[in-house]
């Protein structure tokens, strides 16, 4: 009961005193239970300041009340800093703000929560960036940077957060503000002087040397040599001196033109011990990465492992030059230099999506962070990875070792058994051999994430007991309540307490779907999410789609990390307590389209359409569905039911008062308009041209087209088209007699139980098509039969048949008809690659297609927004526009008059005629437009 009245007070508190939002329900507390590392612990509550007053007022207010106060920006911390069990500062929602950008003097002037990526857009005008550039770019704020001291790859060139800090602004626990520059002892907390005064020798003798000694508080910087730089010494103190409210920072001159020397060399220990050599040559980093990481090493030279090098200089031919320099220098199997951008991009995404991608070893089992980015002097990296990887073996553990090897850092995801008493026993003495390895070769034991809760306890194997109670009275005098992020870095937590999978269930859930990737285990596929936070970005990168409601929102609650982690805690049953039917879990999974592009754009594969079916499912299991789960999602039966009357329904939707209360009662947004039902539906029209004796028998070779619901019912001019296409590629096009059903909206509205009947009967069905190559034109039924079909039918041997035979139109005619040419069309195109066909199916067949056809132009990536039912339905239609907003209807607008606007998906078609006043048509009409023209082409060669 007092815990509880103690919790109303500072409720209270915090909401009378603080502008920004108060936050201590059930969703907010479960977004913030975990970081990007092993580690939960469950705060009280968040609190989002809306400048650096509302920082300073709620850390007044905390310390009145005695709750600890956790500093959080993009939440991508590997060691668990970013976790707490106060309160947590969201600084990513109101403090993005650029002060100042001043190209003259290359400084910036920028609040914690502005991301890498805005800062470096905001000075490449200038022809300058700032340096530092961890994986993370992309929503890592620069506030966490500085508490982390991060580094990023070009750290070779221009070092790490604190080498480019200028001055900071910072409020400690209370309230009260400091003002820390270089040079001066103004600012500093009240006996620090003194407190390095008295302890010089050892200052000058405890801290190795290297690039990237991240570990502990850097109080060297303190030193009368050294400045003092009270700035570098709060860099990468976690959270546990104060908090970041602004900060100037050094901006460098970006390089005119890049170049990227790729060199192959025998094994990870051949190419560390070639990269020391190659910092004389200036580069600008010096990346290392061995083929246990690189599951298609496509476009990758020869070799076992590989360091990336990249130059720079201010033209093109100046940084080829300086690349083709390391390459002669480099003692390589093989090497390549690569100068074109997207060439150079295509490979830096395999090393920053290295992350998550490690977070699974090649045979599926899961590896952890933990001993994440480990440091020691370039020059021994050689050595010490040799030692490292005798060290897993004679504990049975796997891990792939990649990194910044001119820094002498290294990353490694390891395959740690986190979920059992004597998995947790090997991680703990692993850590501490580890521990005494790395400092054996002179090394740090964090190179670039921190300490954290991860290895913070076995500081004193790095520095000593004397330096590491400096460290203590170094945070009193900063932190004397002991308010700051407590647990973290000085008297820190144990190594393996706050274990984040813990509260998960012990034995497998209860499920329908197979998750044949996690071993059939919901919960396995639920801990796939390790917070890396891809989805957290504001831009799409090049043609991906994840996470389309996160960008129109900007609410975590919102991306494809915030809703694995309300399932996390769902699961736990410690924050969210009702299970399947937290209201929680569904408001946060409203919003999910479905769209499956975190299927392929998550660097670990989180599937959160396939978890929003499954938790849908459970949590409307014997209870009254919303309605348009009734009318749309079972749209596939309601449409066969009324095709003989679709004249008379098209009439009445015309009809203003009719359409409206027909929305009403189906749960449709009122918005949209109704699509119209086509007067003959696609079978209808093929029975019909097959009875009269039209179906051209050409050839023995038939091919079945999937009748799907929005062709047949909505669209069937589309298959009409694709039947003139492939009879113009020799092929007879036939379609199931017995009506089919791919189960597409009974799945998105999760109605398992009914896709699983409808698509049993659809096997049954199926008769001598199946197991034959099937042409589908709609891309969500195609990744519906592709995926959720075997993965809802395990058992049916059938399902992964006819899994295996899906097709689009492209791949079929590129791997069925191989010498067709098709009409040169010699038109521009755009639009938009369908989101499931670009996270299920891939485009590149339909890419070539185009080519040949002689169809110009990039088509956008993203999701159009209507995503079948979803913008659709009552209470999406903002989300829906702002999808569309973002890539497509700019795109559009955008091209030429006589451009032609390309959606192979109904939804697509339908977003881009109700937002836009744009018929875009699939690119089977276009083709078959084409074969009535003079350089039709219908044969082989």
């Amino acid at each position: 009961m007092a815990e509880r009245q103690d919790r109303t007070a500072l409720v209270r508190a915090l909401g009378s005193a603080v502008r920004g939002e108060v936050e201590f329900g059930t969703t907010a507390r479960a977004l913030t239970t975990m970081d990007a590392s092993n580690y939960r612990r469950v705060p009280l509550g968040v609190v989002a300041p809306r400048d650096a007053d509302d920082i300073a007022t709620a850390l007044a207010v905390c310390r009145a009340h005695a709750v600890p106060v956790v500093p959080r920006g993009g939440g991508t911390s590997i060691a668990g800093q970013a976790t707490g069990t106060g309160v947590v500062l969201d600084l990513t929602r109101h403090l993005g703000k650029i002060v100042e950008l001043d190209a003259a003097s290359r400084t910036a002037v920028v609040q914690p929560g502005v991301v890498l990526d805005d800062l470096r857009a905001a000075a490449a005008p200038h022809g300058l960036t700032f340096g530092p550039d961890p994986s993370t770019h992309s929503r890592c704020t620069l506030g966490g940077m500085i508490g982390n001291n991060a580094c990023g790859s070009h750290s070779v060139a221009w070092g790490t957060t604190a080498d480019n800090v200028h001055a900071l602004t910072v409020a400690r626990y209370g309230g009260d503000t400091l003002r820390l520059d270089r040079g001066r002892w103004d600012g500093a907390p009240a006996g620090l002087r003194e407190l390095v005064g008295s302890h010089l020798a050892l200052l000058r003798t405890g801290f190795p040397e290297l690039p990237r000694r991240i570990s502990g508080y850097a109080l060297d910087a303190l030193l009368p040599e050294r400045g003092p730089d009270l700035a570098r010494a709060f860099c990468g103190s976690e959270g546990t001196l104060g908090v970041v409210t602004e900060a100037t920072v050094r901006l460098v001159e970006a390089p005119g033109s890049r170049a990227l020397a790729v060199l192959g060399y025998a094994d990870e220990s051949a190419a560390a011990e070639a990269a020391a050599g190659l910092l004389r040559y200036r580069p600008l980093t010096v990346e290392g990465m061995a083929a246990d990481l690189v599951r298609e090493p496509a476009g990758l030279p020869r070799g076992g492992a590989w360091l990336f090098v990249e130059t720079g200089g201010d033209t093109p031919a100046e940084a080829r030059a300086h690349a083709e320099r390391i390459l002669r220098a480099a003692d390589a199997v093989d090497a390549a230099v690569v100068t074109d951008p997207a060439g150079q991009r295509a490979l830096w995404r395999i090393r920053e999506d290295a992350s998550g991608t490690a977070t699974r070893m090649p045979d599926g089992s899961e590896a952890w962070p933990g001993w994440e980015d480990c440091a020691v002097p370039p020059a021994r990296l050689g050595p010490y990875l040799r030692d490292f990887r005798a060290l897993l073996t004679a504990h049975g553990l796997r891990g792939t070792p990649y990194g910044h090897f001119g820094d002498g850092c290294i990353h490694v995801r390891i395959d740690f058994d986190l979920l059992s008493g004597d998995g947790v026993a090997r991680f703990r003495r692993f850590s501490e051999e580890l521990a005494a390895l790395v400092v054996a070769h002179g090394g740090s034991l964090s190179g670039e994430h921190g300490d954290g809760q991860a290895r913070a306890e076995l500081l004193p194997r790095m520095y000593g007991d004397e330096l590491v109670a400096l460290f203590g009275r170094f945070k009193d005098l900063w932190d004397p309540d002991g308010g700051m992020n407590p647990g973290i870095l000085a008297r820190p937590a144990r190594l393996d307490e706050n274990i984040r999978f813990d509260v998960l269930p012990k034995r497998p859930v209860d499920v329908t779907f197979g998750y044949p990737h996690d071993g059939g285990d919901f919960t396995a596929a639920v801990r796939r999410c390790v917070g890396v936070a891809k989805c957290r970005t504001a831009q799409p990168a090049g043609a991906d789609v994840m996470c389309p409601s996160f960008r129109a929102t900007g609410e975590e609650a919102h991306s494809t990390r915030g809703r694995a982690r309300l399932l996390h805690e769902m699961l736990a049953g410690e924050v969210i307590t009702d299970g399947w039917r937290s209201k929680e879990v569904r408001d946060a999974l409203d919003l999910c389209l479905s769209c499956k592009g975190c299927r392929s754009d998550c660097p670990v594969g989180v599937d959160m359409a396939t978890y929003k079916a499954e938790f849908l499912h459970h949590h409307y299991r014997g209870r009254l569905r919303p309605a348009a789960h009734y009318v749309m999602g079972r749209l596939p039966q309601w449409l066969r039911l009324v095709a003989p009357i679709a004249p008379v329904l098209n009439a009445l939707a015309r009809i203003r008062p009719f359409a409206a209360l027909a929305k009403r009662l189906a749960g449709i947004t009122a918005e949209r308009t109704i699509p119209v039902l086509a007067g003959e539906t696609f079978t209808r029209w093929a029975r019909k041209r097959r009875s009269r004796g039209t179906v051209i028998l050409s050839s023995d070779q038939v091919v079945a087209v999937w009748p799907d619901t929005f062709t047949n019912h909505l669209s069937p001019e589309v298959g009409k088209a694709a039947v003139r296409v492939l009879e113009a590629a020799g092929r007879t096009a036939l379609h199931p007699e017995r009506s089919v059903c791919c189960g597409l909206t009974y799945v998105s509205t999760g109605q398992l139980d009914k896709a699983r009947t409808v698509m049993r009967r659809t096997l049954d069905r199926m008769g001598f098509f199946l197991g034959d190559p099937l042409v589908v034109l709609e891309p969500s039924c195609a990744a519906t039969l592709r995926t959720d079909l075997p993965e809802l039918l395990p058992d049916d041997p059938r399902a992964a048949e006819l899994a295996g035979s899906v097709r689009t139109l492209a791949q079929y005619l590129e791997e069925y008809a191989p010498d067709w040419r098709p009409p040169r069309l010699d038109r521009r195109v755009a639009g938009q690659t369908h989101c499931h066909q670009h996270a299920v199916l891939g485009d590149t067949a339909d890419r070539r297609l185009r080519e040949r056809a002689g169809l110009e132009g990039e088509l956008s990536g993203g999701c159009c927004g209507l995503a079948g039912n979803f913008g659709f339905e009552r209470g999406h239609w903002d989300v829906s526009v702002a999808c569309a907003e973002e890539q497509l209807l700019p795109s559009v607008r955008g091209a030429e008059p006589d451009t032609d606007i390309l959606a192979d998906g109904f939804s697509c078609r339908t977003q881009l005629a109700q937002l836009a006043g744009v018929r875009a048509r699939h690119l089977a009409e276009l083709l078959a437009e084409g074969l009535d023209g003079p350089a039709a082409h219908r044969c082989g060669n």
